[in-house]
């Protein structure tokens, strides 16, 4: 224990001694186990084989018991930890262990504190900063920062306690033209309230990027004439372009799909001046399988003869490239079209971010310094929307939910992607 140095508010609940940490290369290690309210931390006693493991507890989607009564050998009782960074972790232990039992079951109970009703360690960190994380973000400040309000744009409070869109930030961007009523009028023609509100404005030619969820017209083509409005008054807010361009993150198939449901697509019949274009990025169902094939190649073997067929088969670099190859496309018509957009998915907080904050991070560099990546990811993610807790599943014990998939990882892989020496500069060299 004295190599372990915990953080302010971390706290030890349970150790054990004699378990052992199965290691998939070198094998079995007998060492000491211990759990705080924070992490794992196993140190092995062997003279001659020194290992710590040192493992967050919010890294954990799930554990597993393995072996029992029936199992044979020296250790038959033990537990696997299935990670979210790739990695599965396996510690065996006696069958006549009641403390490293005990000591397991607590492992599950901090793992998943969220089912047990404990909080989060999040709430429990006691240590001081000089900045108020809390307070960080000022939506008020980064809209200042683009040049807003002006004679196109105005902010509006109508979402204030969240009675417009409980997924919505309280303060958002619309047309100056466009009336709090006339968003009450139009909320309901989006999937979930989700109107179309400001991301970014480009300083010099004013062409916007804007996000919502896809439009309600169901089978029957139904339209309203507010939200068609709101989409004319983008693009007249923008006196460089007389076009508008509509990103739909969706394939086709499935945008046509969804009118099934009552959702769909924006008709250009009904859009005047407005161009749809469908970037063909599969939904959250699709991405998480793809994640877990990627697993299942990475560890703990790699076969390096197969190794490129075997990655091509997962499709996630495939994935990767239309995520962005999308954004490329977004950034490209506001930068070099000088032309507004309008970016969605279906209920716009998975795909829709992903293409928006990439797009944004290629044509502001504010965004690129440590400073504007946290105002970018708390805006476009966390202030919009995304469904955190639902994708990562953290604290919570429910892994094979439906709704868990890697969408904020992706967006990282992407950002990586970008900023990574492999990505050939002229690509990228209009923006940057």
């Amino acid at each position: 224990m004295e190599d372990l140095l915990l953080l302010p508010g971390e706290s030890v609940k349970d150790m054990a001694k004699d378990v052992s940490y199965i290691c998939p290369f070198t094998g079995a290690y007998r060492g000491s186990f211990t759990v705080t309210n924070y992490r794992l931390y196993f140190k092995s006693l062997e003279r001659d084989r020194h290992l710590i493991l040192d493992a967050p507890l919010g890294i954990i989607s799930r554990i597993e018991r393995i072996g029992g009564a029936s199992s044979r050998g020296e250790n038959p009782n033990g537990i696997e930890v299935v990670c979210k960074d790739m990695r599965n972790i396996r510690f065996a232990y006696k069958q006549d262990g009641r403390t490293r039992k005990s000591v397991f079951e607590n492992l599950i109970k901090f793992a998943f504190p969220l089912t047990y009703g404990l909080p989060l360690f999040a709430f429990e960190y006691k240590e001081v900063f000089p900045e108020n994380g809390w307070k960080f973000y000022d939506p008020i400040q980064e809209y200042r920062r683009q040049g807003i309000p002006n004679e196109s744009w105005r902010i509006t409070r109508v979402n204030e306690r969240y009675e417009l869109c409980d997924t919505y930030p309280a303060c958002l961007v619309v047309p100056a033209n466009i009336s709090d009523d006339d968003l009450r009028k139009m909320a309901a023609f989006r999937t979930r309230d989700r109107i179309p509100a400001l991301s970014w404005i480009h300083p010099e030619s004013q062409a916007a990027i804007t996000r919502c969820s896809q439009p309600m017209p169901g089978v029957n083509g139904k339209r309203n004439k507010d939200d068609e409005k709101f989409l004319q008054s983008i693009m007249d807010a923008n006196a460089q372009s007389h076009k508008i361009f509509i990103f739909d993150a969706r394939p086709s198939v499935n945008a046509v799909a969804n009118k099934a449901k009552g959702g769909g697509y924006e008709s250009e019949d009904a859009y005047q001046n407005a161009e749809l274009v469908f970037l063909d990025i599969h939904n959250i169902h699709v991405m998480r399988e793809s994640q877990r094939k990627l697993k299942e190649i990475s560890y703990p073997i790699i076969q390096e003869s197969h190794w490129l067929s075997n990655l091509e088969s997962t499709h996630w670099l495939e994935h990767i490239k239309l995520i962005l190859a999308g954004a490329l496309r977004i950034a490209d018509k506001v930068e070099s079209g000088k032309t507004s957009v309008v970016v969605h998915c279906s209920d716009g907080w998975d795909r829709t971010p992903q293409l928006t904050s990439l797009a944004m991070l290629m044509l502001d560099g504010y965004y690129r310094t440590i400073r504007g990546f946290e105002v970018l990811v708390e805006k476009e993610w966390v202030s919009f929307g995304h469904r955190f807790y639902q994708r990562i599943g953290h604290g919570d014990k429910n892994h094979p939910d439906a709704d868990r998939s890697p969408m904020f990882l992706q967006f990282i892989d992407c950002v990586w992607q970008m900023t990574s020496s492999q990505m050939p500069l002229n690509s990228m060299s209009t923006f940057w």
